[in-house]
């Protein structure tokens, strides 16, 4: 008889990929049949080998197939993101990782747009003040930079620190979400 966890492990997971233009430069995207599981600064060609890397941790089997239709939800809304007309994705993602570091990123998705926290403020959000160092870590981890808003958080004094794609990205990233702050019920802006 063949047991369905082994036969789970042993099967192969189709993966979507595909390339869009931003205002940040090339981004891969990649995207299982549950939602959008990784997207990386940079084309696929200088990629390639950190998402093989990726899909065998995350997967363990997993086929790649260039498909730009399974992820042309996602480039709208990254599109529109980009164009400062979207504030909130609603994406189905199939996020990876541990426990922890998906705590933190559902965490982080608690950032409004155009706001700021700091390490500790999402250690302490989580239940876990002391963990800030651990915190820096799942954020780095985060497959999906820019829809789980992992440029949202800066260090404790302010200062922009560490991004997987670069302090210039997210700095361009906040400034983005500053210039389409949202005005409040009074008239003022948000920031």
């Amino acid at each position: 008889m063949i047991n369905s966890e082994e036969t789970a492990a042993n099967m192969e997971t189709a993966v979507y990929y595909g390339e869009m233009d931003s205002l940040i430069g090339p981004l891969t995207l990649c995207a299982t049949e549950q939602g959008l599981c990784l997207v990386k600064f940079g084309s696929f060609v200088k990629n390639a080998g950190d998402i093989g890397q990726w899909l065998k941790e995350q997967m363990g089997l997993a086929k790649l197939y260039k498909d730009s239709a399974k992820l042309s939800g996602a480039v709208q809304q990254l599109e529109a993101y980009f164009s400062g007309e979207l504030r909130e994705f609603s994406l189905p993602l199939d996020m990876r990782g541990t426990v922890f570091q998906r705590q933190v990123w559902e965490a982080l998705c608690t950032v409004p747009y155009g706001e700021a926290a700091s390490y500790k403020d999402i250690a302490v959000l989580i239940g876990n003040p002391k963990a800030v160092r651990a915190v820096g870590g799942a954020n780095n981890r985060n497959p999906v930079p820019v829809i789980v808003p992992c440029h949202r958080i800066i260090g404790a004094g302010g200062a922009l620190v560490g991004y997987a794609g670069g302090l210039g990205i997210k700095s361009t990233l906040l400034q983005l979400e500053a210039e389409h702050g949202l005005p409040d019920r009074t008239g003022a802006y948000l920031f």
